[in-house]
């Protein structure tokens, strides 16, 4: 039994440049254009859409499978999916122009890529290159670095912004856009040196080019763009910054700790941009990982931009919450709480969370993405004041990115502790057993973690 009409298979791999792939000849937008076909013939819930991996056929792609008649359709082009759409999946009727019907040369070609491909692994093996995946993480800094420069120099306002290129706010590329000369203009930069940027930006698929002109792809309009109300930049720009002192990781393994101290554009604005991007999204899977029913007051230490205590308090109309956090981090908090309209029930205090009272008879402490800037002992110290400013049953909750025993999973925490490294006097990524350790200690009893989706996840301890 089938659980939807058709189920069709749309190749996506992709290849090294140059090498024939479904995805060289365009399968993504292929797919993009299959999806809104559907959703607009009213179709999604009939007919499952499933990228996959290389079918062997590479010189016919863009490839596309349909179940359960087992058709292959060969180079597509996204003009031809309404067609297939309408046809096949509406009416029941094979695009015959578009169906591959030799079954058996179409076996052997894909028997044939098989060998060959296979025979390739072995010679390069026998030859000791290195392989693909490894080259791939060790130069995967270079178009990071292109995009990072990018957002330096603001080079999707500046192409955005052009007179001849789109309209400020539109998501588009209308209009003729901005030559490099333009932009490098606009930026301030070298011409030639803008240019080869560009060229490398719309390889990367940030920007389109056409006719010598380059244009804002949609993802770049609405998110690196200013005048986008979607626009991340300024969140970014922290990025910009890891990466100044991910070029010191080598002098910080050495040393032991970070060898860069705050560098010119570092701010605690630019931070708490960047980190309320994230807790925005996150704040709402850690109310429901900890629970706000029976908090009535809460005290979030670090709290940044308030996401977490915003979420708290819209979750329990009775829950009352204080962010302490560093003086230079408490206006941004906020103003932040006000837009919420919550000001009247999130206080804000100024102070330094390893010095300053936490008060007692809280129902809930919140650490929330704070423990990887501080040393064991300094954490330690953290929970054992926690403790005594819960009331009896009162509990403590950790959000962080909580490594395995071993440390070696999950991977973006074991990379994070290397950040933790080269920004931080003593920080790292921490385990569940170190959570649990530092909890026990301080008196905590039902100690548990609470997985959520991605690399971060919650650990708590109750008040006996």
């Amino acid at each position: 039994m089938e659980p939807f009409r058709f189920h069709v298979f749309v190749c996506t791999q992709e290849k090294a440049e140059n090498v024939p792939c479904c995805s060289a000849s365009g399968s993504a937008k292929v797919l993009d254009v299959l999806r809104r076909e559907l959703g607009a013939r009213g179709l999604a819930d009939e007919v499952l859409v499933t990228g996959a991996g290389c079918m062997g056929t590479c010189e016919h792609g863009p490839v596309m499978i349909a179940y359960p008649e087992g058709v292959w359709y060969s180079g597509i082009k996204p003009e031809d999916v309404p067609e297939i759409v309408e046809s096949h999946f509406q009416s029941g009727k094979v695009v015959a122009r578009l169906a591959r019907a030799d079954t058996a040369a179409m076996k052997t070609e894909i028997i044939d890529h098989r060998n060959h491909y296979l025979g390739m692994l072995k010679a390069r093996d026998a030859a000791g290159i290195l392989p693909d995946d490894v080259h791939d993480i060790i130069r995967g800094f270079m178009a990071s670095r292109a995009v990072l420069t990018a957002l330096e120099l603001d080079i999707f306002t500046a192409v955005g912004d052009h007179p001849s290129g789109p309209k400020p706010g539109s998501l588009g590329t209308p209009g003729e856009g901005a030559s490099a000369a333009e932009v490098a203009k606009t930026i301030g930069a070298d011409a030639r040196a803008t240019d080869m940027l560009l060229n490398a930006l719309a390889a990367l698929k940030l920007l389109a080019k056409s006719d010598g002109n380059f244009h804002n792809t949609p993802v770049s309009a609405r998110f690196l763009r200013e005048g986008s109300p979607d626009n991340a930049r300024p969140g970014l720009m922290h990025t910009v910054h890891l990466w100044r002192r991910w070029s010191t990781l080598t002098e910080a393994v050495r040393a032991g700790t970070r060898v860069l101290e705050r560098q010119d554009g570092e701010s605690a604005e630019t931070f708490i941009t960047a980190m309320q991007q994230g807790s925005r999204e996150r704040a709402p899977a850690i109310v429901k990982a900890v629970g706000a029913e029976g908090v009535r007051r809460m005290l979030d230490l670090g709290g940044g931009s308030g996401a977490c205590s915003i979420a708290f308090a819209k979750a329990n109309p009775e829950l009352r919450s204080e962010i302490l956090d560093l003086p230079d981090v408490a206006p941004i908090a906020k103003r932040y709480v006000a837009a919420a309209g919550l000001a009247d029930r999130i206080s804000v205090r100024p102070g330094d969370m390893l010095t300053a009272s936490f008060g007692d008879g809280h129902d809930l402490i919140l650490l929330s993405a704070i423990c990887h800037m501080f040393s064991p002992e300094e954490n330690r110290g953290l929970f054992r004041r926690a403790y005594q400013a819960l009331a009896p049953g009162g509990r403590l909750a950790v959000q962080d990115f909580i490594l395995e025993a071993d440390k070696t999973s999950p991977r973006f925490a074991a990379l994070f502790a290397l950040n933790m490294l080269v920004g931080t006097r003593a920080g790292s990524s921490y385990s569940e057993p170190e959570y649990t350790e530092w909890m026990r200690e301080a008196g905590f009893g039902d100690i548990k973690r609470v997985r959520m989706p991605g690399p971060a996840g919650v650990m708590m301890g109750v008040r006996l």
